[in-house]
């Protein structure tokens, strides 16, 4: 049976986030987190509204997640998000020990499998690729509309 709610269904939802932070002059990165196939929070870079290099698309679903459950721990969700997440936001996935990460473009500048890999939680399953040339021509197009 083919199940409706893959990775890749969850990753546009993600790049729907990413569009709307384009739009807004926010670096497109866009982020969800979904726990039994239900969307708990979504949400996009704000660091350019908020004046917040904390602002980024993980941390603000990862407080959206955390305040609808409850509770500080995401172990039954897993967060969805067009660019591998940086080192920052790593370690706060890693505390609120997510049960699965999805990400989409690779971030060899940036993303924590580079700086900080054993950052996550033991338990937490990491998996990249997903619809990763969709996640990267928007960053692409982003960077070059800003040269």
């Amino acid at each position: 049976m083919i199940d409706p709610f893959d990775d890749e269904y969850f990753m546009k939802r993600a790049l729907v986030e990413a569009e709307q932070a384009f739009a807004e002059g926010e670096v497109p990165v866009g982020a969800l987190v979904v726990c039994r196939n239900q969307i708990i929070s979504r949400a996009h870079n704000l660091t350019e509204l908020l004046n917040d290099v904390t602002a980024h698309a993980e941390m603000q679903a990862i407080t959206a997640a955390t305040n609808l459950l409850g509770g500080k721990y995401l172990v039954d969700c897993t967060l969805y998000v067009t660019l591998e997440p940086c080192t920052m936001c790593a370690g706060a996935l890693g505390w609120s020990q997510i049960g699965r990460i999805v990400y989409g473009a690779s971030d060899e500048k940036r993303g924590f499998l580079k700086f900080a890999p054993q950052v996550m939680h033991p338990k937490t399953e990491v998996l990249g690729g997903i619809l990763q040339n969709e996640c990267t021509q928007i960053l692409k197009q982003f960077f070059e509309l800003r040269r």
